[in-house]
């Protein structure tokens, strides 16, 4: 299993609030490079002690990824442009769940943006 995609700087990302709300301007924030060609993210929660990530992905049109696995669940809203893997091409409104491990390419032909969800799986395992 290969984890391709990292945020390079550490941004101000959010953690999980204890008892308030808090809120960050996602549009006032660089894309950062994630270490894959033509993906670009903005961190927006990046909680490690929970195991939880919140990020924006912009896919590049013409970027792809590799087959590639990630350790915990990801889960993946498309918002803007067209997004694909091995499976299907996905756009605007489609949802994604991938289970741990779960093996998969990643790519665009037009361009996309996407919101991408990070969490454990239970218990830890």
């Amino acid at each position: 299993m290969s984890e391709i995609f990292k945020a390079t700087k550490k941004a101000a990302a959010l953690k999980l609030p204890v008892s308030e709300s808090l809120m960050l301007k996602s549009e006032e924030m660089p894309w950062q490079e994630s270490g894959a060609p033509g993906f670009w993210v903005k961190p927006l929660i990046e909680d490690e002690s929970q195991g939880i990530r919140t990020w924006l992905m912009r896919v590049d049109a013409g970027a792809f990824s590799e087959m590639h696995g990630h350790s915990e669940y990801e889960q993946i809203y498309v918002l803007e442009g067209s997004f694909y893997d091995q499976e299907h091409v996905y756009g605007p409104g489609d949802f994604i769940v991938r289970a741990p491990g779960a093996l998969h390419t990643a790519g665009s032909e037009e361009g996309a943006v996407v919101l991408l969800f990070y969490s454990p799986k239970p218990n830890g395992g």
